[in-house]
């Protein structure tokens, strides 16, 4: 009788109410804790941005006290704090609900927003391309020791290059070879993304332990299943860091393309025209650099957020 009743209250402590309680309570716990590091997160974002207009506007605020000119001095401020240098943060998110051009009804916020599509397109193309390009070298520089001496350097050096000379040699490529505007784009979008989806793939793919190698090896698994089996899951991390990196460098490279291309939409043609016309409108100008700005943090928090998804289970262990 005593035998049962303790059955019954070990099996009651582990599989009834009470256990189920004591194992929701960590998962509970687990969910609390994420949320509560998600809004510190958005507040410190918050008071970051807070923190950068209150520079901005007591920047400007000092330079008119004391027109611009450093007290007791004959110093210029670095920057001029007039209204056409430096509008004022208001005036510059008040634009984004005024006439994009004189007689357009469309607000300038809804311009920008189709444009910074047209260029996230771009990156997106140029990320996938780029990202494909660099695991496929990362994969051919962990088996083929000589090209990847050989070859590394020169891709170093390609990262040296300054893209504004790169730039238009791949339009004037495109173009000759009768592709549309925006291939270009791409390409150079493509060429920015590869170099650190190689470099930080193949770190990934040989930072497994030798000990992991050795059994692998010792289980008589070939070359390609260490690489499935132990390689390329040790390498995910490493794969979405590069990724991260590799999605800021294609924004910035489908921007400075779509200056180089002649697309004609954009957000980069459109700081182009704003910048042209600055003098009738300098917030519009500030506007688009700010949504260009916002467009790709969206960009890279959505690769962070597939990230946190594919390796939901690795970061709870």
């Amino acid at each position: 009788m005593t035998a049962t009743r303790t059955a019954t209250t070990s099996v009651a402590a582990e599989g009834g109410p009470a256990g189920q309680a004591d194992r929701a309570t960590p998962r509970r716990s687990e969910r609390l804790s994420a949320t509560r590091k998600r809004v510190h997160n958005a507040a410190g974002a918050a008071l970051v941005v807070a923190v950068l207009a209150g520079l901005w506007e007591g920047y400007k605020a000092l330079g008119r006290a004391v027109d611009d000119v450093v007290p007791g001095t004959k110093i210029a401020f670095p920057v001029a704090t007039d209204d056409l240098s430096m509008p004022h943060v208001w005036s510059i998110l008040g634009a984004l609900v005024e006439p994009a051009r004189r007689g357009d009804p469309m607000l300038l916020g809804s311009y920008l927003l189709g444009e910074t599509g047209v260029t996230l397109r771009e990156s997106f193309y140029g990320l996938v391309a780029g990202s494909s390009l660099g695991l496929l070298l990362a994969v051919l520089f962990l088996h083929v020791v000589p090209l990847s001496k050989g070859l590394m350097p020169w891709l170093v050096a390609s990262q040296t290059v300054p893209l504004v000379a790169i730039a238009p040699m791949i339009v004037i490529w495109g173009g000759k070879a009768g592709a549309p505007p925006w291939v270009a784009v791409t390409g150079i979008a493509a060429y920015l993304a590869f170099f650190p989806v190689t470099i930080n793939t193949l770190r990934g793919l040989k930072s497994p332990p030798k000990v992991q190698l050795e059994f692998m090896r010792s289980v008589g698994a070939g070359r390609w299943q260490v690489l499935g089996w132990l390689r390329i899951p040790a390498a995910l991390p490493f794969v979405f860091a590069g990724l991260r990196l590799a999605a800021t460098a294609s924004v910035v490279g489908a921007i400075v393309g779509e200056l180089s291309a002649g697309t004609g939409r954009g957000i980069g043609r459109a700081i182009l025209t704003f910048a042209y016309y600055y003098s009738n409108g300098p917030e519009k100008l500030y506007a688009a650099v700010l949504v260009a700005a916002a467009a790709g943090i969206v960009f890279v928090q959505s690769l962070a957020l597939i990230e946190r998804v594919a390796l939901r289970h690795r970061h709870t262990r």
